[in-house]
């Protein structure tokens, strides 16, 4: 074989090998997380487990599908910040909607795609009750939340080689509150949502796109150059969004505090330890499950209980081991909610910490109102029956009613009509009644006083 043909099979093989090795690169992985819901426990557990999943699969790109109305400030804000600190590339498409706390999360992507018609914007915080805004210091720590997360994807220099934001931090402010002025953009009566060309024109959307495959089209994936692994909740991932919803917490809280003050008041082990044991397992469990609680807050917890039980069956009275139990106990469930919130200690921040001790308290405030019912007189005899005594003496049973009302008059004086023997009659305030002398005997006519009523039985002693 001649060189020349040598040099140029082997220049056929490379340039083969070369185009293997460039459609091998180009397959390229993407894990996409649809958030349609309104924003919550169930959002926030499901954005966990995407991003847990994308990072084991090594993915290429986060693709979140928002189309939502907004939601729990406190669940987008852990959203958020999952989002932030994605080690690979996260990018938003719009479609339609990305409302309120929406707005919030497609800020936190490091590109956002919006379909055509679609907005995103007005991130005032209201009350669930009536939708009316809250006041501004809600709407001051939301104002900043914006600002540092459109600070958060930089600077960039444009042609004429002034720096400016990527996106614009005051643009944010303005879609919370209404009194910011963006020039050119809004004035200070209103507050700001885009259209999806509004967003393109100031830099908070890269482009509009109609479909996932368009926006993919855009960052350049080729058609068949990419897979999607898509993230779906089974009913395991629904039932623990539920548990981990703060009004569930709040209830599950009330059941472990009342379950264990009732049987405290009550003989030997019964319903309200079991209903505490159960509620304390549908509290922690999720959390374990899913990895936010870690493993030393299950144990403080089961510590707190081992205390309590020593308390009540072994170390007389009421002391430093209740006391002890009790704290571990308190201490396990707020520790376990602000793990719930910020994923680790290690990213401990007020808002978590307050909304923690919120679900705490409120736990407690239901275990008290609880605790009161179900003591009083209103509540059902089966829960009063293990705590006061349910007998009466009936009539029908062989019991007797005893006649009180000659007990006023003690201290009364009158006059024996009979000679008492020692017992006979004399008469108090011209009526006649039968007594007992309490010492000797008494001979009719004699001055008498009334000392004592017993046993349906009038006493009087001779004066």
């Amino acid at each position: 074989m001649s060189v020349s043909r040598i040099i140029f099979a082997f220049l056929i093989l490379t340039i083969l090998g070369m185009g293997q090795g460039v459609r091998a690169d180009e397959t390229r992985s993407v894990y996409m997380l649809r958030l349609d819901d309104e924003i919550g426990s169930n959002t926030w557990h499901y954005t966990r487990q995407a991003l847990n999943e994308a990072r084991r699969l090594d993915s290429d790109l986060l693709l979140v599908h928002l189309n939502t109305y907004g939601g729990s400030v406190v669940h987008a804000d852990s959203i958020r910040t999952a989002l932030l600190n994605h080690p690979g590339p996260v990018v938003a498409f719009v479609d339609n909607n990305a409302a309120s706390a929406g707005a919030l999360i497609a800020l936190a992507c490091d590109s956002v795609y919006m379909r055509g018609g679609a907005s995103m914007g007005a991130v005032t915080v209201v009350n669930g009750v009536d939708g009316a805004a809250m006041p501004d210091k809600y709407q001051s720590y939301m104002r900043a939340m914006m600002r540092a997360t459109a600070e958060r994807h930089g600077k960039y220099t444009d042609s004429l080689g002034n720096e400016r934001w990527r996106r614009d931090p005051l643009i944010a402010e303005a879609m919370v509150d209404s009194r910011v002025e963006v020039p050119g953009l809004i004035d200070s009566t209103r507050v700001l949502t885009f259209t999806a060309d509004e967003a393109v024109r100031w830099h908070y959307a890269d482009s509009k796109a109609e479909s996932v495959s368009e926006v993919l089209d855009r960052l350049g994936y080729a058609d068949g150059s990419y897979t999607i692994e898509e993230y779906k909740p089974d009913w395991v991932d629904h039932l623990i969004g539920f548990l981990t919803n703060p009004a569930v917490q709040a209830v599950l809280i009330m059941i472990i505090v009342g379950g264990i003050y009732m049987e405290l008041h009550s003989p030997g082990v019964g319903f309200p330890s079991a209903a505490s044991i159960i509620a304390a397992v549908l509290y922690f469990l999720p959390l374990y499950i899913t990895g936010i609680a870690s493993s030393w807050i299950i144990l403080l917890f089961v510590l707190g209980i081992m205390l309590v039980v020593l308390e009540i069956f072994v170390v007389p009275g009421f002391g430093i081991t209740g006391i002890a139990g009790i704290s571990c106990i308190c201490a396990a469930v707020i520790l376990g909610l602000v793990e719930h919130y910020t994923f680790s200690l290690t990213h401990l921040n007020a808002d978590a910490l307050w909304s923690s001790m919120v679900i705490f308290l409120a736990g407690i405030l239901l275990a008290v109102i609880a605790i009161w019912y179900l003591t009083s007189s209103h509540g059902p005899k089966w829960v009063r029956r293990h705590t006061e005594l349910m007998l009466t003496q009936q009539v029908k049973d062989g019991y007797v009613g005893v006649d009180m009302s000659p007990s006023h008059y003690i201290g009364l004086d009158g006059a024996a009509v009979t000679d008492m023997r020692p017992a006979g009659k004399v008469e108090i305030n011209g009526e006649v009644l039968d007594a007992v002398a309490t010492r000797g005997f008494i001979h009719a006519g004699a001055r008498v006083r009334v000392t004592k009523y017993e046993n349906a039985q009038i006493y009087v002693h001779e004066l």
